[in-house]
């Protein structure tokens, strides 16, 4: 997907009731198949090691939106299937999201999530690492007592794909010659394989046509990036009670994201020293925080990182033509509008 200086015009972006978009229409369609994932869960993280439930219970009871497990229920529902297996699945696409943030904390030296103290921060790295381990664990079994060779295929690729990105974002950290393209690979990697893994085995528990399970693939990977977009967004136009965390970590952590690489590119020497002393060397001051804002606002590049965005939530909503209307299509939609529309 290219990127270029405008103002969003699709209909993910537009529309007097964009700011009010949410997932509520998704959860009370789900909301039962959700409650018995949630209790599966609670069921599947407990362990003789008293360290594991309590560690492993923090992360997963600390606020997150269940956005993947949600899709994977949603996306089976729209493809007609009526069984129980989706909710297994559910729980094994959440112990890997979960996993991944435990590990994510530790590489992050992240002390808050959600504005409560990370796992990393209460019980140290090597809890949250093992613990990680252990969830991920689940996951597989999981995904094993469902029996499908296909959705093993499916989910097993996505967490290697993940663990890929996770590598690829070190390799690019702190270093200003990032580009856009190399930017988002690292992000179709490390956040959008799951949400395409979450609404791709939707279709295969249902069965369903390789054309409607390719249509959700598209659907998930464009919602992933979408939601990846706007995050890095909100670390620099979101306010800390929104956001559950101090706004501009990414900026102070060094990490470089799109409004920052669009910026860069844009910027002339001096800007680009600013940010080589910000990010490469990791020189910063309390004040560098603002300036990096406002070379941000010079080049409009939170303005043109939420018109990306807003692409990839339209081709959410076109793949998502190729079913039937339906409440349940009207709810994943719903739910594609909200996640550019959201501030947290």
């Amino acid at each position: 997907m290219s990127v270029s200086v405008g103002t969003p015009s699709s209909s993910a972006a537009s529309g007097p009731a964009s700011t009010q978009n949410s997932l509520k229409q998704l959860l009370e369609l789900v909301g039962k198949d959700l409650e018995s994932v949630n209790c599966l869960i609670v069921e599947r993280m407990h362990s003789p090691v008293v360290l594991i439930p309590q560690l492993a219970g923090h992360i997963v009871a600390s606020g997150g939106k269940r956005l993947r497990p949600l899709l994977t229920l949603a996306s089976a529902r729209l493809c007609g299937y009526e069984g129980e297996r989706h909710m297994g699945l559910a729980a094994a696409v959440e112990f890997i999201h979960t996993a991944t943030l435990l590990h994510d904390d530790v590489v992050d030296e992240s002390e808050l999530r959600r504005g409560k103290p990370t796992a990393k921060a209460i019980w140290g790295n090597k809890p949250s690492v093992l613990v990680g381990d252990f969830l991920f664990s689940r996951a597989f079994q999981l995904m094993v007592a469902d029996g499908s060779l296909e959705v093993l295929r499916i989910l097993s690729n996505a967490a290697a794909v993940i663990a890929e990105g996770e590598v690829q974002q070190l390799l690019i950290a702190n270093d200003i010659e990032t580009t856009v393209e190399g930017y988002l690979e690292v992000i179709a990697a490390k956040t959008a394989a799951l949400f395409a893994a979450a609404c791709e085995i939707g279709a295969v528990v249902a069965d369903r046509p390789k054309a409607e399970q390719a249509a959700l693939v598209t659907y998930g990977r464009a919602l992933g990036m979408a939601f990846q977009l706007i995050d890095d967004v909100l670390d620099y136009a979101s306010s800390a009670a929104d956001m559950g965390k101090a706004v501009g970590d990414d900026f102070r952590d060094g990490k470089l994201t799109l409004p920052v690489v669009l910026a860069i590119a844009q910027g002339d020497e001096r800007e680009r020293a600013f940010w080589r002393r910000c990010l490469e060397e990791m020189e910063q001051s309390d004040e560098d925080l603002v300036q990096a804002v406002t070379l941000m606002q010079k080049h409009d590049t939170l303005d043109i990182a939420r018109k990306v965005a807003a692409d990839y939530c339209t081709e959410a909503l076109e793949a998502l033509e190729a079913f039937q209307p339906s409440d349940m299509r009207d709810a994943m939609q719903e739910a594609a509008r909200f996640t550019v529309a959201r501030s947290y």
